[in-house]
């Protein structure tokens, strides 16, 4: 099994097998990039690197894990290199070889899993969730019985303010409760608590939306700091080392493991300035500057 390993650099790093997903999103812009999925050779490469300097792996930046036909492979390397997973998926795709998937996300390195819920609604409008919500449901069944240890998260990132009434959810929320039996309040509000337990290590995780940030928007600010490249970065699906989960189309490209190692391209002289940035208040990337994301640490 896999716990909480102390003296880590870092928190995670977002790994993108996959720049394709099965949805699009109105809240997560259309990758610009070409389509494209991490080769396996690729991949482990990256896993050997970061394993000894993260606690985990989320396999997501854009794209849907789920969408990889080499997952099971991945997962067997993660396992090789005692690298636990954090999963993020939209969870539409579980209803294919459901059998096959969900043994998939039970094997041994899934730290945690989490569901994208709000992306039903946004992409299937008025449709019933039920059958959706049913699959999901019964995965996390399974977890309850053969991962007890496997933290499960249904994210309803989609509020339009930090504190108010979760309307846009409502179906989703009250077929949540009836099959689970609990009560699940209406009034949100995310300064004070974003995460609330429903039953055992499943959680409903409610936040706002927000703004990508890109090149093309306009400054917000020079000042101000982030956690990329502290608690966490990213590796692209062609190798490329970015800063943080949201440069989706690598407006900051620090390297690439092809050329060169990560432990190298995280001194590389844009790596050390960034950082040195965030130390002293100041954003000194341009992405960073038209990130409203920032905001959220002030």
């Amino acid at each position: 099994m896999y716990y909480h390993q102390l003296m880590k650099r870092f928190g995670k790093v977002n790994i993108e097998i996959s720049n394709i997903c099965n949805l699009q999103c109105s809240f997560c812009p259309e990758v610009i990039r070409s389509p494209k999925l991490m080769d396996l050779d690729l991949f482990r490469e990256v896993v050997r690197q970061v394993a000894p300097i993260t606690e985990q792996v989320c396999f997501h930046l854009m794209g849907d894990p789920l969408v990889h036909p080499k997952l099971a492979e991945m997962i067997t390397i993660c396992e090789e290199f005692n690298a636990p997973i954090f999963f993020v998926t939209n969870g539409v795709l579980l209803k294919n070889k459901f059998a096959e998937k969900a043994d998939l996300l039970l094997r041994s390195p899934f730290r945690q899993v989490n569901f994208s819920l709000h992306s039903f609604a946004d992409n299937f409008g008025d449709k019933d969730p039920n059958e959706y919500l049913q699959r999901i449901f019964e995965y996390t069944e399974l977890a309850f019985k053969h991962r007890p240890d496997l933290y499960l998260n249904y994210r309803l990132w989609n509020l339009q303010e930090v504190r108010g009434h979760s309307n846009a959810n409502q179906k989703m929320l009250e077929k949540i409760e009836s099959y689970f039996g609990v009560n699940i309040s209406r009034d949100i509000d995310i300064r004070k608590q974003k995460s609330h337990r429903i039953k055992n290590k499943l959680y409903l995780h409610f936040d706002t939306e927000f703004t990508w940030p890109a090149l093309h928007l306009p400054v917000l600010g020079t000042q101000g700091t982030c956690y990329g490249l502290s608690s966490h970065f990213g590796v692209l699906v062609d190798g490329t080392v970015v800063p943080c989960c949201l440069d989706k189309e690598a407006a900051i490209p620090l390297g690439k493991i092809q050329e060169n190692s990560i432990a190298e391209i995280l001194n590389l002289e844009r790596s050390r300035n960034l950082i040195e940035g965030f130390k002293k208040n100041r954003l000194v990337e341009d992405l960073c500057q038209r990130c409203q994301y920032i905001e959220r640490f002030q």
